[in-house]
């Protein structure tokens, strides 16, 4: 695709814009923004990963695969706001998730340690664990808020903050879970997957493409499954003092 197609495609944008125009939606400003910022940020993340898999220096792909780890939890302790030490308890997690899929994966060769693979596949890995951490922490502390008068209820009947909170954190993990879960039930028939589609238009065998394609869907669960249980586990017990008393939460 030459720069003057991708032009053209600007179009898409333009739908939009004039909708939004059209019906007062106030959504002109932020759609340019996020238009001007994808465009100059995958543009410069294309020149800065085409030097690092020219280069196929393990340097730069730490730096890089850092870089991914860092902005992703600066991104998702947002919503967590309200839980002591929730932005390492993010981290701790991302990164956890990272170097698990990626010790499976190159312990046994399932793909070579080059940088074309492990930095595109950290991207996948890391960005769906932040969503899945932003999912999780929005329908906790919510959680929590809502029922703290239950929770308070069994803790004065002599309830651990374990089993006071267990509720909340199951609803909460499955919660996060299941649009994981849910959307591969459907793949293949209702959508192609981006990767898979980008490798059959790419000129890929279709059946090499779903085989990758598979090998991240599978990914994907175990993401799921290990961020909402391990931030999970490790954000509760900071939600009571050393009284066992319920801390009082104030979601945002």
């Amino acid at each position: 695709m030459s720069y003057l197609t991708l032009s053209i495609t600007l179009i898409f944008v333009l739908i939009p814009l004039i909708l939004s125009r059209t019906l007062k939606l106030g959504l002109e400003k932020d759609t340019i923004i996020a238009t001007v910022r994808s465009i100059v940020q995958l543009l410069a993340i294309g020149y800065v990963l085409q030097f690092i898999f020219d280069s196929e220096n393990l340097l730069y792909i730490f730096l890089m695969v850092t870089l991914m780890l860092v902005t992703a939890t600066l991104n998702a302790r947002k919503k967590g706001s309200s839980i002591k030490g929730i932005t390492w308890k993010v981290g701790a997690t991302l990164l956890f998730v990272e170097v698990l899929t990626q010790s499976i994966l190159l312990r046994f060769h399932i793909t070579p340690p080059t940088a074309q693979f492990i930095i595109s596949i950290s991207g996948m890995v890391i960005g769906n664990s932040m969503v899945l951490a932003i999912l999780f922490l929005n329908r906790f502390t919510s959680e929590v808020e809502s029922r703290q008068d239950e929770t308070e209820l069994i803790l004065s009947l002599g309830g651990t903050p374990k089993q006071a909170i267990h509720t909340q954190l199951m609803q909460s993990i499955k919660a996060s879970m299941i649009p994981t879960i849910e959307s591969q039930k459907t793949v293949g028939l209702v959508q192609l997957p981006g990767m898979m589609s980008g490798q059959i238009i790419g000129g890929a065998d279709p059946i090499q493409a779903v085989q990758f394609q598979l090998l991240i869907l599978f990914l994907l669960l175990t993401t799921a499954a290990v961020t909402s249980v391990m931030l999970g586990f490790l954000s509760y017990p900071t939600l009571f003092n050393q009284r066992m008393q319920l801390l009082k939460q104030h979601h945002q």
